[in-house]
């Protein structure tokens, strides 16, 4: 029962972290890309609205998981928040095969053979996470959003829709840098976003 309390107060800060982080990315984000005041904002159709926001997630969240990955020290990827969760190591390695699985349906292309293990060490999961999200680029660059409602099976025998797993793609990376920065700071560390700017 301890187990289970412990585990779902992780799982509320993880999502308040989340919220927080949305709220707060989306909002400096439209302070930062705001017009002038002199110039209406462009308010036109967007040509691939699903696909293009997740293509676009992908540079930022590569940035900012692979920053994460780096900040936490070789000797702390075996850290688990409590016994029965998963170390840091394997939640590197777990990005990486996710972004692989999930790019590979979503495109249609084969995924990478990478052989990982959450024992590797450090350089060589950062490697290997920098290379997912490089193959993510690359395949999803010819997606657009004409196929949102063909399905396929992603996880099992699960059927999913391309425009489904998309959403579950940039989910993931939300969940998971935010599952990033509780390690590290639970390690004294501060994450990528909320380091001091640079001047």
């Amino acid at each position: 029962m301890k187990t289970l309390a412990r585990w779902m107060v992780v799982a509320v800060f993880v999502t308040a972290v989340a919220v927080v982080m949305l709220t707060g990315a989306g909002v400096a984000g439209a302070q930062q890309a705001a017009p002038a005041a002199s110039a209406p904002p462009d308010m036109t159709p967007v040509a691939n609205p699903v696909s293009g926001f997740v293509k676009a997630g992908v540079a930022r969240y590569g940035k900012n998981m692979v920053a994460a990955a780096e900040s936490m020290p070789a000797e702390k990827y075996v850290f688990k928040p409590s016994p029965e969760m998963n170390s840091f190591g394997h939640l590197v390695m777990h990005i990486t095969q996710s972004n692989n699985t999930f790019c590979s349906k979503i495109s249609g292309q084969t995924a990478p053979d990478v052989k990982l293990a959450e024992t590797d060490p450090k350089d060589k999961l950062v490697a290997m996470l920098k290379d997912s999200f490089a193959y993510c680029t690359a395949a999803l660059a010819n997606v657009d959003d004409s196929k949102l409602g063909e399905q396929f099976m992603l996880f099992g025998n699960r059927p999913i829709s391309r425009g489904g797993a998309l959403v579950a793609l940039g989910g993931s990376w939300t969940d998971h840098y935010a599952t990033e920065a509780i390690y590290l700071r639970l390690n004294g560390i501060l994450p990528p976003t909320a380091q001091p700017e640079k001047k």
